[in-house]
């Protein structure tokens, strides 16, 4: 596996990679490696030669500084994780050479309600600054095709709105999340969990679950309502739970849409976890791989 650190040196050298008419795949991420990101990274090796991971700690999408602060980096050992994987190249930029001062790197592009509901109500701006870096990521590598985890629904929806809106030359594929054996979604914040929330981590999959079983037994405010209290009952200080349109992100009242989905963010101490299941899947949803 290959290292670089400056946009200079990556490019240099997927350059000439391209020349010899290899695919390039990309993974961005913000470190803290688990093995949802190998998902990832195995689905890139799956669909192209070249396969690039990115490890960024993008502060232009904290709204919280003490999440910025306390978001977990361990550089070393996620190249090693990396190598391990058969990754080929790995690119640690600085803060300096993704947002050098001489560049203009705010994407203007109007989200709409794609960014003010869900986790957009709760973390403003985030989705402006997951756009910016993604953009300037996109920009530098210059992947044909763009690997991102279903988990983050509301972010890999976004970016491929960018994507279709900007006419970018690249093929976003979403990787299906990656679960522990209980069902917790796998997140590098799981880490800070203590032993106490750990073992009611995973009533958020059961909730989720709970809402795809009743879909079409239960109002779409009825589940929502049981999810919510369910969650709190067991510990947890839930910021939502909502039942929306796939492609609109905007919530539902009758489960007659043809993609559906439930997404849920929800406290444990001081952990924030975010999770989301589809409940209805329309024909044709070539997206997930």
């Amino acid at each position: 596996m290959k290292t670089f650190q400056t946009v200079a040196e990556l490019q240099n050298h997927l350059d000439q990679l391209k020349s010899q008419g290899k695919s390039i795949g990309f993974v961005p991420t913000m470190g803290a490696l688990h093995s949802g990101h190998i998902s990832l990274v195995k689905a890139c090796q799956r669909y192209c030669d070249i396969t690039v991971v990115s490890i960024f700690v993008n502060p232009t999408q904290f709204n919280n500084s003490h999440d910025l602060e306390t978001y977990p980096r361990i550089p070393k050992e996620d190249a090693e994780l990396l190598a391990q994987n058969g990754v080929d190249v790995l690119f640690l930029p600085s803060e300096q050479e993704i947002y050098p001062k001489d560049l203009e790197t705010v994407v203007n592009l109007d989200l709409g309600n794609l960014e003010t509901v869900m986790e957009g109500e709760f973390r403003p701006g985030h989705f402006q600054g997951v756009m910016q870096v993604v953009k300037r990521l996109l920009d530098i590598v210059r992947p044909d095709q763009l690997f991102m985890g279903q988990k983050d629904f509301q972010q890999f929806t976004i970016i491929h709105f960018m994507i279709e809106k900007l006419q970018l030359p690249v093929k976003l594929r979403v990787v299906k999340t990656k679960r522990e054996e209980d069902g917790l979604a796998m997140s590098s914040r799981n880490r800070r969990l203590t032993p106490e929330n750990r073992k009611i981590a995973p009533e958020i999959y059961k909730c989720l679950k709970y809402a795809k079983r009743n879909l079409k037994q239960k109002s779409i405010h009825e589940l929502e309502n049981y999810c919510i209290e369910r969650l709190r009952k067991k510990g947890f200080e839930p910021e939502y739970f909502t039942i929306f349109d796939g492609n609109t992100l905007m919530p539902i009242t009758t489960p007659n849409d043809a993609y559906i989905a439930a997404a849920t963010a929800a406290w444990a101490g001081d952990v924030r976890l975010i999770d989301n299941m589809i409940l209805k899947s329309p024909r044709g949803l070539n997206l997930f791989v």
